[in-house]
């Protein structure tokens, strides 16, 4: 039986699975399909992603990168203005969540850790594909266990999803290495794992802080890039881009204490400008393979944060088209 402390930590330092099912309201709000598109046979999902659909949306103005045979040639010549046609497709694509659960998730200054946030989001995803009545499974993994989860349809695959979630070691394991190097082979492994079960066309959120990954990792993302659509979101703590005005603060990690010192200008300076160089690194990595990045920080408002990075206004059942 739970006692009172671990009770009041619940959705700070871990998360329960009553937690994570309470998500189910708001995940009707965040829609992975489009009121335009009604399938009776599995999953409706507008594709916004790579190739073109065999039926005709709407025309818009012409952007940066859109395939100039698309033009639409009539519009352009009426109004001096260069359109081009946009389309869309109706089909079945399995959603993968590849959600991290190292020790550089089971981390934060403020609100709530990194991983719980990263549960959080997971679930709300899960939901949401349940509701459109899409396959939903994924890999929940750690420093000491890997979870696979073929894809399924309907509430009882994100149950499923939650359940393995909130018990997974990495919440309770207090072996978990902390070493780079070890992540950085978890990070690896979870990759090549997610290859193995990913079918192409597939639609893949990898939800992590992407600490501490090679080339050799990203390097098979890239590859999955090829036939499927990815997301990456990216989740941080503010302490990590930014060191806190100068003085004295205390960090632990419930056993062990380390005293930080933040007195030095050029010191936090340079911790900044590190971060930077690793971010715009992911961001540019992104661009190169049309990787859509959503960051969220644990000060941020998390469903907010990942409605906005989803495109979605207000309450809104409309999915709209992501942004490159």
């Amino acid at each position: 039986m739970q006692n009172n402390a671990d009770k009041q930590s619940d959705g700070i330092t871990w998360v329960s699975a009553q937690s994570l099912i309470q998500l189910r309201m708001q995940a009707n709000q965040l829609p992975l399909d489009s009121k335009r598109i009604h399938a009776k046979q599995g999953g409706a999902y507008l594709s916004s992603f790579k190739g073109r659909g065999m039926e005709f949306d709407e025309s818009r103005i012409y952007q940066a990168g859109d395939d100039i045979r698309n033009m639409d040639w009539k519009v352009t010549a009426r109004s001096n203005t260069p359109y081009t046609k946009v389309f869309r497709e109706e089909r079945e694509r399995p959603i993968l969540l590849w959600l991290d659960l190292n020790p550089s998730m089971m981390f934060a200054t403020r609100n709530k850790f990194k991983a719980v946030i990263a549960a959080e989001v997971a679930s709300l995803i899960a939901w949401s594909a349940a509701k459109n009545n899409d396959r939903v499974g994924g890999l929940i993994f750690s420093a000491n266990q890997h979870t696979e989860l073929r894809p399924r349809r309907g509430k009882k695959a994100a149950l499923d999803f939650i359940g393995r979630c909130c018990k997974h070691s990495a919440w309770s394991d207090e072996t978990n290495s902390t070493g780079s190097t070890t992540e950085d082979k978890n990070h690896l492994g979870a990759i090549s794992r997610l290859r193995k079960v990913t079918h192409p066309g597939s639609l893949i959120f990898m939800i992590s802080d992407f600490r501490d990954m090679d080339e050799k990792a990203f390097s098979h993302i890239a590859n999955l890039s090829r036939n499927n659509d990815i997301i990456f979101i990216k989740i941080t703590d503010p302490i990590e881009s930014d060191l806190p005005v100068a003085g004295s603060y205390k960090l632990t990690d419930g056993d062990n204490e380390l005293q930080l010192q933040t007195t030095d200008k050029k010191s936090r300076s340079h911790y900044h400008q590190k971060y930077l160089k690793s971010h715009q690194q992911i961001e540019k990595f992104c661009r190169q393979y049309r990787i859509h990045l959503i960051p969220i920080s644990t000060a941020d408002d998390t469903f907010g944060a990942l409605k906005a990075g989803l495109g979605i206004r207000g309450n809104s059942a409309q999915y709209r088209a992501l942004k490159r």
